[in-house]
């Protein structure tokens, strides 16, 4: 027990102190918590302004950029509101032409009924003109045969071509069985009659004799020559080498001397021209020259020239070769022949047929210009109106690009309106 109030009285003192300090402590505290609350204040105030300024220096930053981005909005809102009244202006005049082409295309379909009924008829007449072009074909063709036909007997004489041609215009005519062309096909006929009638020529065989008689000059013998072809007054006046023949060697030398000092000529027959040593040779040639000439005068139809060369061709042979040889008088003979063969025909002065088968192309022409005359007005209408049909196409193709050059241009301004978006 003591022990106990021992402690409990040493115990008091320190109870008491602390007594005293909590008191004291008390005294001290309500200023300490005037302090602090007012450094809280400030604190408070401070982050109040602070936060306050942050936020009207971000919203004005955030209004000056949305004032900027609302500049940006209205000028491309402008770009957008000027490009739709530019389509709007292309669409009406799209509207425009639509409605236009419309009364048009109904216009044109009053006139293609119309149309239509002038190429029904224009076919109809076309068909006709086809066949008609047949016949004029050939009634050409029967012209041009008649007019070849009268070229070749008055121009080459050609008697079996002429009447060659005669007869296929005579065909020609025959298909095209017109009742109307008896009078042109009588004439024909009466043409090929006469030249028929008429005397023919056989010129090939003419020429053919001429060119033996060419080939026959080699064979005629000189005049003054014996059989052999020597001279007939000329001896073997050689003289030999031999010792042995010294007497035929002096008695060619006398009669050597003999003819040289005495001449004698005969008055009592005709002269025979004299041809020096090898000149036959220019004269063989010269008469076949002139054979030839006469040869191609045959097909010209020269006379003159024809019979000019035949008589040279006589005059020489009786001048230079021997007319009591067979061969040459067969040869003069043949010549005298051909000289009487006449190598031109008495053609007629002209032909029926010609002029009658003329006049008729002539008219066949006028027909055909009156008809053509008539069917081109009407084939230049039929154009027109497939050129004005040919216009609405074109203008709908046109809108169609005007269309589609305008999607393409909205398309090309989308990318502008998103990023002002």
């Amino acid at each position: 027990m003591t022990e106990q109030k021992n402690t409990n009285d040493n115990d008091l003192p320190k109870d008491a102190a602390k007594a005293d300090e909590n008191v004291r402590y008390q005294e001290v505290k309500p200023v300490n918590n005037k302090r602090s609350g007012l450094i809280g204040s400030a604190v408070a105030i401070l982050v109040i302004l602070a936060i306050g300024g942050s936020l009207y220096y971000y919203t004005n930053q955030q209004a000056s950029k949305l004032s900027v981005e609302n500049q940006s909005l209205k000028s491309e809102l402008a770009q957008l509101q000027q490009l739709q009244n530019t389509y709007q202006q292309r669409f009406d005049n799209i509207d425009s032409m639509f409605n236009s082409q419309k009364q048009t295309i109904d216009k044109l379909q009053n006139e293609r009924q119309t149309t239509e009924r002038q190429i029904q008829d224009l076919q109809t007449r076309f068909a006709a003109i086809s066949s008609a072009d047949v016949k004029s074909w050939l009634l050409a063709q029967a012209d041009f045969m008649v007019k070849m036909a009268g070229r070749k007997l008055w121009n080459d004489q050609d008697v079996v071509t002429a009447v060659s041609l005669l007869k296929g215009a005579d065909s020609s005519l025959a298909e095209m069985n017109d009742p109307s062309l008896l009078e042109i096909r009588r004439a024909i006929n009466e043409d090929i009659s006469s030249l028929a009638a008429l005397t023919k020529i056989d010129n090939d065989g003419i020429i053919l004799q001429l060119n033996q008689l060419a080939n026959q000059i080699d064979n005629l013998r000189l005049a003054g020559l014996e059989r052999n072809g020597s001279p007939m007054d000329k001896n073997d006046e050689t003289i030999s080498g031999s010792l042995s023949d010294w007497k035929q060697n002096l008695s060619k030398s006398w009669k050597s001397f003999m003819d040289d000092f005495i001449t004698i000529r005969r008055r009592d027959t005709a002269a025979v021209p004299l041809l020096a040593p090898n000149q036959d040779v220019y004269l063989r040639e010269n008469i076949r020259s002139r054979l030839l000439i006469a040869s191609q005068a045959v097909p010209r139809h020269q006379t003159e020239t024809y019979q000019q060369s035949l008589e040279a061709v006589s005059t020489w042979v009786r001048a230079y070769f021997d007319t009591s040889d067979p061969s040459t008088t067969a040869f003069l003979d043949t010549v005298s022949e051909l000289e009487k063969q006449p190598i031109t025909l008495a053609m007629p002065s002209e032909l029926k047929s010609p002029t009658l088968l003329e006049k008729r192309v002539e008219k066949q022409i006028r027909n055909l210009l009156a008809q053509n005359e008539y069917a081109e007005p009407q084939v230049a209408e039929a154009q027109a109106v497939e050129a004005q049909d040919a216009q609405p196409v074109e203008a709908d193709n046109a809108s169609e690009s005007i269309q589609d050059a305008a999607a393409d241009s909205a398309t090309a301004d989308t990318p502008v309106t998103q990023q002002g978006e």
